[in-house]
């Protein structure tokens, strides 16, 4: 087992997988304490070796792993690989594109909705992951030979796995299919959040553009004050304070002091100070300029039959084409085309149209029909009724 502790031995690593086609890669990272990833350590693997990357080993430069994961002639291997995309553009600004993610081609092939990587592992090689290191700490060191082993067989899994999965989607066709999902997963808006959009990640019922506006100027100054003191959110005021805090817009530190969950020394000091300062923001807001909450879709009642069949037919197809539903269609994807044929859904574009789209349009319409055969389901085409 290979542990990368210095500068040198990486730079030499690194340049030894720049000839690679490809280059699996996984991270270990801890979360819990701060706003920020605390990156601990790097898996990688080429063609012939594999190693650990200490991140956390003093003096260690990680120049050579970021240049070698901008390369754009190196496939850079993942499995459900947005956390670890994520932390490698935080630490660049680059996405390590152009990448292959082995959960989202296993939904392609048929495997099912978000496979978990042993799972996967077991179905396409036979092999089985110890995962007692799975919720080890990270970031203590020294670091035993058996988290190191732990760490580094998933990266020499995940060779045999893309491997496997490559041919599958060669063979299938549908490159084309995992290439629209990995599109999004390249681009870097995918891992950007302004501050000022914070306040759309918080679950709330209110639409009252009033209280969003006093929300938004709250969340926006605990994303800036969390990523200054680099804690996590709800570290510096729990999203139940937030929206509380908003729907009663206190104006002095006594008022704020009666928010469930929140002492009176925070309110009475600098942080509430801020917070006080951040309410009198929002409710200075324009009328006109307060956000408007996101338009919500009735569903009219009677749709609730042809809802129903959608689902069904759901499952009937994506059984029939070997891929996973959940990259087809959401719950909310049907509603949308029960309601309107033209609705604005990756369902009825591309390849989904062409093994979901038209038969769901089709069975909406009376040009299809579900029937059992037996315990199967099958499809029967018919002529859609006329009336006179």
């Amino acid at each position: 087992m290979t542990l990368i502790a210095d500068s040198a031995s990486l730079a030499a690593f690194c340049h030894r997988l720049a000839s690679s086609p490809y280059v699996t890669v996984d991270t270990e990272f801890m979360r819990d304490k701060t706003y920020y990833p605390q990156l601990c350590l790097v898996q990688l693997a080429g063609d012939e070796e594999a190693a650990a990357v200490d991140t956390l080993a003093p003096g260690m430069d990680l120049a050579p792993l970021t240049d070698l994961l901008g390369r754009t002639d190196t496939l850079k291997v993942f499995h459900a690989g947005r956390q670890d995309i994520e932390i490698f553009y935080l630490l660049s600004g680059r996405v390590p594109a152009p990448i292959f993610d082995t959960q989202v081609a296993a939904m392609v092939c048929g495997f099912g909705d978000s496979v978990g990587y042993d799972t996967l592992v077991a179905k396409l090689t036979g092999a089985h992951i110890d995962k007692s290191s799975r919720f080890t700490d990270w970031s203590a060191r020294p670091l035993t030979e058996r988290q190191i082993r732990y760490a580094i067989e998933d990266v020499t899994h995940l060779r045999q796995v893309y491997e496997k999965l490559n041919r599958r989607l060669e063979r299938s066709g549908r490159a084309g299919w995992l290439a629209e999902e990995m599109a999004l997963l390249s681009d870097p808006q995918t891992y950007q959040l302004a501050p000022e959009n914070a306040w759309l990640r918080l679950k709330t019922r209110s639409g009252n553009p009033r209280f969003l506006a006093v929300l938004r100027e709250l969340a926006a100054w605990r994303e800036l004050e969390a990523q200054k003191r680099n804690i996590p959110r709800n570290r510096m005021l729990r999203d139940e304070a937030l929206i509380e805090i908003a729907a009663h817009h206190p104006a002095n530190a006594a008022e704020l002091a009666r928010t469930r969950g929140l002492s009176r020394g925070f309110a009475e000091g600098r942080m509430g100070e801020a917070v006080l300062a951040a309410v009198r923001r929002g409710l200075a807001i324009p009328e006109e300029d307060c956000p408007q909450p996101p338009p919500r879709v009735e569903t009219p009642r009677d749709l609730g039959a042809a809802i129903e069949l959608l689902k069904v037919l759901l499952k009937v197809q994506c059984d029939a084409h070997h891929v996973a539903p959940k990259l087809v269609a959401s719950a909310a994807d049907l509603e949308l085309i029960a309601a309107d044929d033209d609705a604005p859904v990756a369902a009825l574009k591309g390849w989904r149209r062409e093994i979901f789209g038209e038969a769901a349009l089709a069975l909406k319409h009376g040009r299809l029909a579900l029937a059992l055969d037996g315990a199967r389901l099958k499809l029967i085409e018919r002529q859609a009724a006329t009336t006179h």
